[in-house]
């Protein structure tokens, strides 16, 4: 383990400058009465617009500022409720959503909120076409259509229309997704910087994306005041909020990647939340009497994944090869023990048609078998990219040291979340060990990922993960998409049950565990609570004894 604490801890103060607020001041003072300090590794934001926006802790701090036409009642995840909308209908054909507004709502800004605005939103996303624009892309909405079918009946009134009648309850977990939130369209509009047409971007401005990856445009309980990459987030209580407001005044997340520098901060104060535990510092706060654990199962899966662009990795031996090589057992019982269960199919345990076998676990010897009959009985040599954080580097060294008995040398090629991510992304890994949270709640979100790749040309529009690792799937494709539309419950649980097995037989893709997401904090805080999503940990109830 390198060093406990890798830079002096700071003093927060209420009510001081943004300069105060950052400094680096004496060590172990207690945060303010009004201000939630987390640690938390922070290292994967690339953007805190909602459009282009698609990495874990940035949907956090996304959804505690912006605000969606409805989003995933957290108690009963069967259940969206209305956030901007004040009810919804439906048209008989399935076609058309259609959602009445909650009347006198307005921006952190000030500016009002209408359905313009939320149309304007969709249309940014279409057009700007980032990684979230698949999830308006999959409802049959593109940078053409969009102002057709996202659209402003009247200032309170927003209709959208899909390209088929899919089932209700995907339609309404797609639209409680982060990236789908309002924004202030009058307040970006200001900011709009002008570019030149291409074969890839037809359009003549960056509808003020440039501007909103580090600036604010929500009506949510928080608004953003700032964020340093792989330093700091800080939110600010928004008045002007139409809900229940904020009880603190700020909201600071701090970079910290180590576990037990988080947990030491905590101890002595200096943070509120610690939220990257590994089992040991976990057990030592559990005993401590001034701290808490708060613990949920979230719809994340954590794996190993393998470019099918690398012949070897694209032989079908090899894949189930290297799914031997992991000792499931023992992660179980060291690095994930009370962060995660092992998982092996990529539904998360809670979602329709979920399943809970677990075939594969660590057996040199049938390694061995099968990388002899792929041709290589004397093993190979690849590389892994690894976000240098816990769990993802003690689980990347223990697959390295499990490969290397059977001939496999893996080289591990260490990096933040943005660099790990950009390279996975551009299909330039070898392997990649990450992990992958349910976008909504509905298995069509991890479903289309892991089995649907409608064009596997580097061109391909849908990102997926099986695109990312060049896995040209046709037929597993329609399969995904049949599902989607099998409107009967357990005939749809089925479909998903056969795509899991055929994925984790044939796929590249090694799927480890489903993610408890664990959090120690200070006794004195009331109403914190983790969500079952990545982007449901909200913030705006917790108070300070």
């Amino acid at each position: 383990m390198t060093t406990l604490l890798t830079r002096r801890m700071f003093t927060l103060a209420a009510g001081v400058s943004l300069g105060i607020l950052t400094a680096t001041l004496p060590a172990y003072a207690a945060t303010p009465q009004d201000t939630l300090v987390e640690a938390f590794a922070i290292d994967d934001i690339i953007s805190l617009d909602p459009a282009e926006s698609f990495e874990l802790s940035a949907a956090e701090v996304i959804s505690n500022s912006y605000s969606q036409l409805v989003k995933l009642d957290i108690n009963d995840t069967t259940r969206v409720v209305g956030d901007l909308a004040e009810s919804w209908t439906v048209s008989p054909d399935g076609l058309t959503f259609t959602f009445k507004l909650k009347p006198g709502v307005t921006f952190a800004s000030g500016n009002p909120l209408t359905a313009e605005d939320i149309a304007w939103a969709f249309e940014r996303m279409a057009k700007l076409d980032k990684s979230p624009a698949f999830l308006i892309g999959q409802l049959g909405i593109t940078g053409d259509n969009v102002t057709e079918k996202a659209r402003a009946v009247d200032a309170t009134t927003f209709a959208l229309t899909i390209d088929k009648a899919y089932a209700p309850s995907f339609v309404l977990n797609v639209m409680a997704a982060s990236p789908l939130s309002a924004v202030d369209k009058k307040l970006v509009l200001q900011h709009v910087k002008e570019v030149t047409p291409s074969a890839d971007y037809k359009y003549d401005n960056d509808f003020g994306n440039a501007w909103l990856k580090l600036n604010h445009a929500g009506s949510g309980p928080f608004a953003v005041r700032t964020w340093r990459a792989n330093e700091i987030v800080i939110l600010d209580r928004n008045d002007t909020y139409f809900g229940d407001k904020a009880k603190l005044a700020r909201v600071i997340f701090r970079h910290m990647k180590e576990s037990a520098a988080q947990r030491l901060a905590l101890e002595a104060g200096d943070v509120d939340v610690a939220r990257n535990l590994e089992p040991g510092d976990m057990e030592a706060i559990a005993k401590n009497k001034n701290l808490a654990l708060d613990s949920s199962a979230k719809g994340t899966v954590y794996y190993i994944s393998l470019n099918q662009k690398n012949p070897t990795l694209a032989k079908p031996e090899v894949r189930d090869a290297l799914k031997y090589l992991v000792d499931y057992e023992a992660l179980g019982k060291t690095l994930i023990k009370g962060i995660g269960e092992v998982h092996q199919s990529f539904l998360p345990g809670g979602q329709l048609g979920a399943l809970d076998d677990n075939p594969y676990k660590l057996d040199i010897g049938k390694a061995k078998a099968l990388l002899a009959k792929a041709g290589l009985p004397d093993g190979f040599t690849v590389t892994m990219d690894v976000r240098s954080t816990q769990p993802v580097s003690g689980i990347a060294e223990a697959f390295q040291q499990s490969a290397a008995k059977a001939g496999v040398k893996v080289e591990i090629i260490p990096g933040d979340g943005k660099q790990t991510l950009t390279k996975y992304r551009a299909r330039n890994h070898d392997i990649y060990i990450g992990q992958w949270g349910s976008d909504y709640w509905d298995p069509h979100s991890n479903a289309q990922t892991f089995s649907s790749n409608p064009d596997n040309s580097d061109a391909g529009k849908s990102k997926t993960l099986a695109w990312r690792n060049a896995w040209d799937i046709p037929a597993m494709t329609a399969k995904t998409d049949a599902a989607l539309m099998e409107k009967e419950s357990g005939a749809r649980a089925k479909m998903y049950g056969e795509l899991q097995r055929d994925v984790m037989t044939n796929g590249p893709f090694i799927i480890i565990y489903q993610q408890t997401e664990v959090a120690g904090h200070s006794s004195k805080l009331k109403g914190f609570k983790l969500g079952p999503s990545f982007d449901s940990n909200f913030l705006a109830p917790v108070a300070k004894n």
